[in-house]
């Protein structure tokens, strides 16, 4: 696991189901995270690529398999996103074969919408029994 995905997992909390079938987690994202070093040095800003990414880390924690992104249907980053700000990310797929979904995810902070993705997602190998 690269040392990005290390650290979003790191900021990864909560990670539950609610009852109409969406995942959902809390991210909190200290100063000191990887995504911010070098965007932009006087005001940090969550990179959208991480946002994805934090999508992907859900996906993987939840479905116990390895994930990898196929394509971002859409993209839609409607508000910048510092350090400290308590995002709450969630997700409900759309369609799924046995190798690939297209999960619907959105990222809000203190009820405001800052994101909307659509990603096509492919499944590396079997769920893993616990």
């Amino acid at each position: 696991m690269n040392k990005l995905m290390q650290e979003i997992k790191q900021c990864m909390s909560d990670l539950a189901e609610t009852k109409k079938g969406e995942v959902y987690a809390h991210f909190l994202f200290p100063a000191e995270f990887i995504g911010f070093q070098g965007h932009f040095p006087d005001k940090p800003v969550l990179p959208g690529v991480c946002k994805i990414q934090a999508v992907i880390a859900m996906l993987q924690v939840w479905e116990k398999r390895d994930i990898r992104l196929k394509e971002i249907v859409s993209a839609k980053f409607l508000s910048p996103v510092s350090h400290g700000e308590k995002l709450v990310f969630n997700y409900r797929k759309q369609t799924e074969s046995n190798s690939e979904a297209l999960v619907k995810a959105s990222v809000t902070s203190s009820g405001k919408k800052v994101a909307e993705l659509q990603l096509r997602v492919s499944f590396k190998n079997e769920k893993q029994e616990n």
